[in-house]
């Protein structure tokens, strides 16, 4: 029986480059493919691949929750390789955790290696359930320790705590973080890339061009046909629009 593969990621191209590094092995058969991490749940749970390539940064539900959200409604555990861009530290807790990854941008020999892995590895206890959910107990550790934000300003860098940011924006590709005392520029190429480095109980995607700390937002001014903008404490007290497909989240966060 080929290996059955669902290939979960928020970027078409990234899905696309790994469609053609599989297509072409007689013994790989991929079964769905996913944009997002509550698309993923899904298609484990109907499918049951033996085999999943999931990304690690995606908005909303990422790779991490995806397999929280697994083991929290029962569903098995396919294996899974990671597709991830994150630093070496990140790797490593890979490695340790007995599961494999392949970095963006993909390498076909790399890709292969994980492939022949997953083939090798014949008894359904090669992924156990406890070694996937140490790795995610680890990141999430490591993640709530790094409670700072680098930025860059005045051709300085500095340390910023995560709860003192008002909020950031992104403009021609470049994210300007206002924080309490300063304003500076993060080395972050999307805004999704820089929610996943903080802390989601606290920022929230407002619009495409923003996100915003809950515990800085001063005022919610009414706008134009039923939609909305937060007013923020920093020192220009900045109005930020709400999308409209944000509306009702800020409706559930102030009970609007």
């Amino acid at each position: 029986m080929p290996l059955s593969v669902i290939i979960v990621d928020d970027e078409q191209l990234a899905r696309e480059e790994l469609s053609y590094l599989l297509r072409d092995l007689d013994d790989v058969e991929i079964i769905g493919q996913g944009k997002n991490g509550v698309e993923a749940v899904t298609l484990i749970k109907e499918n049951s691949p033996d085999l999943v390539f999931l990304d690690v940064q995606m908005p909303g539900l990422d790779g991490f929750g995806v397999i929280k959200k697994l083991a929290e409604k029962k569903i098995p555990l396919p294996r899974i390789v990671f597709a991830t861009a994150f630093d070496q530290y990140a790797v490593k807790a890979f490695e340790v955790s007995a599961l494999d990854y392949v970095l963006k941008p993909f390498e076909k020999k790399r890709v292969l290696q994980a492939v022949e892995k997953a083939m090798r590895a014949q008894q359904p206890e090669a992924t156990p359930a406890d070694k996937i959910e140490t790795l995610v107990k680890m990141l999430e550790q490591q993640r709530t320790q790094a409670n700072k934000v680098l930025l860059k300003a005045n051709n300085r860098l500095f340390l910023v705590d995560q709860k003192d940011i008002c909020y950031a924006s992104i403009e021609d590709g470049v994210i300007t973080v206002v924080a309490q005392n300063m304003e500076g520029q993060s080395n972050c190429r999307t805004l999704e890339e820089l929610l996943s480095a903080l802390d989601p109980n606290i920022f929230w995607r407002a619009h495409r061009s923003y996100l915003v700390n809950i515990n800085r937002i001063k005022e919610v001014v009414p706008w134009f046909k039923s939609s909305y903008q937060v007013r923020m404490d920093d020192k220009k007290q900045t109005e930020i629009p709400v999308s409209r497909a944000q509306t009702r989240r800020l409706r559930e966060l102030f009970g609007l």
